[in-house]
């Protein structure tokens, strides 16, 4: 079956939710089964307006670190299904997730590395505190292999990548960000898994999402390696395609039909799932744009229109009255668009729990 980029782009953002808002509760929304990054205080809460008119707080959702170790939103009830997908699958799956310069010898360690963290936040995260707190308590209970100096306050902590891709498997809840990071237990947390299962359905769900790709491209998602992801790669539930000559997979029927074209505009917080995927050629053909999409630090949110990434914004807020948001065309928008664009700033507002939005072009 040969699909084409313009198909791919319609199918994801339909089946990310982007395509039309609805009305769901955030935690029946679809895009939570891959889970809603957190990458700067109040993207989740825009990711969600962007695809649902409902009431943007749930107590069905918890954000922990999931995916590479990233603060995720994800359903309470997922995680025991979760942890265990998350679990890497071998010594040298564990390796790639945890590969840091920081800690040479201590990513040697492999899954005992994962073990002993986990096991480490279980003892020391059982009330609320202080990231800088647990942090320091985790970084005694492990092997000094998994430690590093820090010049900046003279003592030695644990890597951010080790803690933070056992965070889950710890049993550890991120409840706040930034200068006053808070963490805390999961109430009622599964069990530290002793083996990875379900690996081959987090698979299907990112096909399902994300498809089509294929393992380099689920790889690179998980912070693992191709060879790794190929080992587990799904026997049964997928569709083999060609994107634009290319071979990947998709979850079986997705394509069965082809994609109706999608209108309307969407402002897209950075690390949103749509930009997960990693082809990025396919996402933003254009080299110099992606360079304003992925940046090496603040990446920006996208300009959704008629299904295509048409730009960045980026947002600050003016007290507690207004956000103002700056957006950058990738090419000029016609009268129309610009007049969606005004009427989408709403959803952004009321995300951002401020009354009101101003948009300006950059």
């Amino acid at each position: 079956m040969d699909v084409t980029r313009t198909q791919v782009m319609a199918y994801r953002v339909a089946a990310l939710g982007l395509a039309h808002r609805g009305s769901q509760r955030p935690a029946d929304l679809r895009v939570l089964d891959l889970g809603v990054q957190e990458y700067t205080p109040g993207s989740t809460q825009v990711a969600l307006a962007a695809r649902t008119t409902a009431d943007l707080e749930d107590d069905r959702l918890i954000t922990v670190w999931a995916a590479r170790g990233a603060p995720h939103l994800h359903r309470r009830r997922d995680l025991p299904a979760l942890v265990k997908a998350l679990w890497p699958v071998s010594d040298a799956d564990a390796s790639a997730r945890i590969n840091s310069a920081q800690i040479a010898q201590g990513v040697k360690l492999g899954i005992k590395a994962f073990e002993v963290t986990a096991a480490a936040c279980r003892e020391v995260v059982t009330s609320s505190m202080p990231r800088g707190e647990a942090s320091t308590e985790v970084s005694k209970r492990v092997p000094r292999e998994l430690t590093y100096d820090c010049r900046s306050c003279a003592a030695r902590h644990i890597a951010g990548n080790v803690w933070q891709h056992s965070g889950l498997a710890g049993g550890v809840r991120v409840e706040s960000r930034g200068k006053d990071a808070m963490l805390g237990p999961i109430p009622k947390a599964p069990p530290q898994p002793t083996a990875n299962a379900g690996i081959d359905a987090l698979i299907t769900t990112y096909l399902t999402l994300l498809g089509p790709a294929g393992p380099a491209e689920v790889a690179r998602y998980l912070g693992s390696t191709t060879t790794e992801i190929k080992k587990v790669w799904p026997a049964d539930g997928l569709d083999e395609v060609r994107v634009e000559g290319r071979k990947a997979w998709a979850a079986a029927g997705s394509f069965a039909t082809v994609p109706a074209p999608v209108k309307g505009v969407r402002f897209v917080p950075p690390m949103d799932a749509l930009l997960q995927a990693r082809d990025r050629d396919l996402l933003v053909p254009v080299r110099e744009q992606q360079k304003e999409v992925w940046r090496a630090l603040g990446n920006p949110g996208v300009l959704l229109v008629d299904g295509e990434i048409a730009g960045v914004w980026r947002a600050k807020m003016a007290g507690r009255k207004r956000v103002d948001l700056t957006v950058t065309p990738f090419g000029s928008l016609t009268a129309p668009a610009r007049k969606a664009v005004e009427a989408e700033s709403v959803e952004v507002a009321r995300a951002r729990e401020v009354p009101e939005a101003t948009v300006a072009y950059a």
